[in-house]
């Protein structure tokens, strides 16, 4: 069996997961699923692959050219085959050997394994016996860049030649799926979570003026990549002084200095799931007296959101009253004044002039991970919780964010508990 630098989830989760999908499509559907395309950069250069969410989902398979066909018949029964890039001595010469079809039936549970060479006329053959056509469409609210996944491009290839077959997207499907974790899926992430929130508190005691933002990055790579993890979940934002006001700041060039905040947002990825955190720390170690009252009411915000997230309140309710609580502190930062509040008292717009993001996002294996329109909260959901101030005419920035899990009993469980979140465990952190 090929070794990975994580522990795998075992194959009896992704035969239940393609159990779960089957059992809500109707008869002679046909499901298609592709890998992520390994992207180019320039002259012979690609990027590292990156593999689409809900082929692992179903799979566990991390392996560029890869594709997932289930033929689903009554009752939810279903017929699923596996095709894989085969492996030749080119590729184990400059890329290493790729899965065998045998270590691909035990990662998957899949027993139908065959090389992609057998693609066009198995398609083909699922092609005459299917009435409709479900298609892995990204139709996540907030994508927006233009460039066409290999899903993309099949999907259109495919209703060129077959114009009659009914087709359909399985977003919406596989994200009410996705939104709630399994024990296996939650284990993952407490481990990535783990992860991100150790590599922290390494790191937070070396931080100093005169230190590049560069260097943390650094830092905080090497932490997670010595932990098993395969680095971060996504690009990290390490922001000093005015550019904690800058919510996707990601350059992380400049040098620290004294008197400065520096925000974090990071995470650390681990078996394909993802960590997420913010912290926002003073570069010297100690808050000045505006700088602590503006991350004390972010945390106030922080611990009453926690308090809120309760299974049976809706996504869009829980945002709204954080939005009105938020209005509060910010009257108290002297930020905004009593009568722009009160003229609009159920969701003041004002708020939004310093508080301009939502409070959560589902997390899984995306950051930012797939759910249904407006999502009732029900334990087994990973949530962040990550609230903020941005005040660029006095340029601070703060953020705090953790990952959350939602329990039976209707509490939340902190999976990033070795960062700290007092402002003054972080100063005591900090002390050199």
């Amino acid at each position: 069996m090929k070794t990975l630098r994580y522990t795998p989830i075992p194959a009896e989760f992704y035969r239940n997961t393609r159990d779960r999908l089957a059992a809500l499509l109707p008869k002679q559907s046909l499901v298609v699923i592709h890998s992520n395309d390994v992207f180019p950069t320039n002259a012979d250069g690609t990027m590292a692959h990156h593999q689409n969410a809900d082929l692992f989902y179903l799979t566990g398979i991390d392996q560029e050219e890869t594709v997932l066909l289930m033929q689903v018949g009554e009752n939810g029964e279903h017929k699923d085959t596996l095709l894989l890039r085969e492996t030749n001595e080119r590729i184990v010469v400059w890329e290493g050997a790729r899965l065998t079809q045998e270590e691909a039936a035990q990662i998957s549970g899949i027993e139908d394994v065959r090389w992609t060479a057998q693609y066009a006329p198995l398609l083909a053959e699922c092609m005459s016996h299917a009435r409709r056509v479900y298609l892995e469409l990204d139709e996540h609210p907030r994508r927006y860049t233009p460039v066409q996944t290999r899903n993309d491009r099949f999907a259109s290839a495919l209703r060129a030649s077959y114009p009659e077959m009914p087709t359909e997207s399985l977003f919406p499907l596989l994200a009410g799926l996705r939104l709630v974790k399994s024990a296996e899926e939650i284990a993952q992430v407490r481990e990535a979570c783990r992860t991100t929130g150790q590599g922290f508190a390494a790191i937070l005691p070396q931080i100093r003026p005169g230190m590049g933002e560069w260097e943390m990055e650094g830092m905080l790579s090497a932490e997670y990549i010595r932990r098993r993890s395969r680095g971060f979940s996504f690009l990290p934002i390490i922001a000093a002084g005015a550019d904690t006001c800058v919510l996707h700041y990601i350059s992380n060039h400049k040098t620290c200095r004294d008197g400065e905040l520096v925000l974090f947002d990071v995470g650390a990825e681990y078996g394909g799931y993802a960590g997420d955190m913010s912290r926002t720390v003073p570069v010297n170690g100690k808050y000045t007296p505006r700088q602590r009252a503006v991350y004390d009411a972010v945390l106030a915000v922080h611990r009453y959101a926690a308090q809120i997230m309760l299974p049976g309140v809706n996504k869009m309710d829980y945002e709204r009253r954080i939005r009105r609580f938020m209005a509060e502190k910010l009257v108290e930062l002297g930020l905004l004044s009593r009568a722009q509040v009160d003229a609009d008292p159920v969701d003041p717009a004002c708020v939004r002039q310093y508080y301009m993001h939502g409070t959560s996002h589902s997390l899984g294996i995306d950051v930012h991970d797939v759910t249904p329109a407006n999502p009732v909260f029900a334990p087994g959901q990973i949530w962040t919780i990550e609230p903020g101030i941005y005040i660029p005419e006095e340029g601070i920035g703060v953020r705090i964010e953790t990952d959350v899990l939602i329990r039976p009993d209707g509490g939340v469980d902190d999976l990033i508990p070795d960062a700290p979140l007092e402002a003054a465990e972080v100063e005591a952190m900090m002390q050199h």
